[in-house]
């Protein structure tokens, strides 16, 4: 079985909301490039910056990271 990546559940997340990267990032507080590199697995967010995510979208940690 595939294990699903923090990339591909934001980037689901993101899509399931009907938000751009660009919205996201606003909402963040950081570029939407930021969002690009996190959708394409090159870097992941920092602890903060995940639990706003989390909350965004009404994830838990373990549910967005796995």
């Amino acid at each position: 079985m595939k294990q699903i990546k923090f990339s591909e559940n934001l980037k689901n997340l993101r899509l399931s909301a009907k938000m751009t990267q660009r919205q996201l990032a606003g909402i963040l507080g950081v570029k939407q490039s930021t969002v690009s590199v996190w959708e394409k697995g090159t870097r992941e967010p920092d602890f903060l910056l995940l639990a706003k995510i989390c909350e965004i979208f009404d994830e838990s940690f373990d549910d967005i990271l796995t």
